[in-house]
């Protein structure tokens, strides 16, 4: 999406020329006015400022949708991963990109105990009964952390997480439902 006519025609231009024309759509339009949520992937050239302002819009998002932006962070939502190009590069080398995580916050029964989560974009904190939860991580669907020696995995399936426990080589199943 750009407002710049021009612009879109130079893109659909360089993607006839790349041949990826059919994977890729470019279209004159105000971001703040269209639709996202059919996007998998959005790539962003923007302003920092700009970036944050569409922020909340992203975070609505299907979770596991990808976003990558040349440069320009999102304020204190930390990319899930940063690549610089080496070499020849010398203005704009840097890609970011993050993964639109689940919205997980919240009291979830697991069994006989409380897990209680608490969200920070793709970061969890909380506790599992009595015990802090460590290393908690939102990557789209998929839920992971640690408790103890244990580590605990699962996707977010509706209202329930999914998965598996892994203690020294062995696994079991595990369901966490939000309460």
């Amino acid at each position: 999406i750009e407002y710049n006519p021009d612009m879109v025609k130079v893109a659909q231009a360089a993607a006839r020329r790349a041949g990826v024309d059919k994977q890729a759509s470019f279209e004159e339009a105000d971001l703040f006015k269209s639709d996202l949520t059919q996007a998998q992937v959005i790539t962003l050239f923007l302003l920092p400022s700009i970036n944050e302002k569409l922020r909340p819009t992203i975070l609505d998002l299907k979770p596991g949708t990808r976003i990558v932006s040349n440069s320009f962070r999102m304020g204190d939502w930390a990319p899930d991963q940063s690549e610089t190009v080496k070499g020849d590069c010398s203005n704009w080398c840097t890609a970011h990109l993050w993964i639109v995580p689940a919205k997980v916050e919240g009291r979830w029964k697991a069994g006989k105990q409380t897990l209680t989560l608490e969200q920070q974009f793709q970061n969890i904190t909380g506790t599992l009964g009595t015990q802090q939860i460590a290393d908690g991580k939102i990557s789209g669907n998929t839920v992971s952390f640690t408790v103890g020696q244990t580590r605990y995995s699962a996707k977010l399936d509706g209202k329930q997480l999914v998965g598996k426990t892994h203690l020294d080589g062995t696994s079991s199943e595990w369901v966490a439902t939000r309460s």
